[in-house]
């Protein structure tokens, strides 16, 4: 029995020091039991709970472990990337709020709880912690969309309300955007998907670019003519009114 107890306290006491190891050696991540499947379960699971009492790991939830940096506001919390990495059947997660705005260089900010979107109905407090704001509901059509196009779509349903820029600078890096690649393009291909303010304000980048008055139709035709919509921030665009922004009293352009 005395030897039996002590290759068990020997493989655990392996299998701990395998996992501070390696958790060093990994830096800033998330870590799970599957990535330690080489190392028998149990040893792995009081070795991740010894650090997390030592505070060397964060738990976000039951089998989740964040492993955090020191900066100058104190440990760092998960990153977008990060969880966009974890496997979520069917759903995706997109930037959303100060983090879309912060992504795409209009805002500086860098809130204390992150902001992310889902086009599903939740998204797991196990994966993406129990801080986190979560906007869900975004179209299926958002499940292809790379950082900053997702990123885009949620900045213009915002109104571009968090740019920390003046109007004519907010419009002006808007449109700098769009014209990287096929952006506008890939954009138009989904934008009956959204809703009627994020088409009409797509309809003015558009028509600002040159784009196919053929293809505008297809969006002037979508809205209802008699709706004026609040652009907020995005009023700057030259052709803002031609796409039935509400008048509404800003700074000078």
């Amino acid at each position: 029995m005395k030897t039996i107890r002590k290759k068990h306290n020997a493989t655990a006491s392996s299998t701990a020091k395998t996992v501070y190891d390696r958790i060093e050696a990994g830096g800033e991540r998330l870590w799970r039991f599957t990535d330690f499947e080489d190392m028998p379960v149990t040893a792995v699971a009081q070795a991740l709970s010894r650090l997390y009492r030592l505070g060397t790991i964060q738990r976000l939830g039951k089998g989740l472990y964040y492993k955090p940096r020191q900066t100058a506001f104190g440990p760092s919390k998960p990153n977008l990337s990060q969880l966009r990495a974890l496997p979520i059947i069917g759903k995706g997660i997109f930037p959303s709020g100060c983090a879309a705005a912060n992504l795409l260089g209009f805002s500086t900010q860098h809130p204390a709880r992150l902001e992310v979107a889902t086009n599903g109905l939740s998204l797991p407090r196990l994966i993406v912690g129990k801080e986190t704001i979560v906007h869900t509901r975004r179209p299926d059509s958002w499940q292809e969309l790379s950082h900053e196009d997702a990123a885009i779509l949620d900045f213009l349903r915002g109104r571009g309300s968090l740019s920390e820029l003046s109007l004519k600078e907010t419009a002006g890096k808007l449109l700098r955007l769009f014209k990287e690649g096929k952006r506008f393009e890939r954009l138009f291909e989904i934008a009956i998907s959204e809703p009627p303010r994020v088409r009409a304000i797509l309809g003015a980048i558009g028509q600002e670019l040159g784009y196919s008055k053929r293809k505008l139709l297809e969006l002037r035709d979508s809205l209802n003519p008699l709706t004026k919509f609040d652009f907020g921030n995005l009023i700057g665009l030259k052709y803002a009114k031609r796409w039935q922004a509400r008048e509404q009293k800003s700074e000078t352009l």
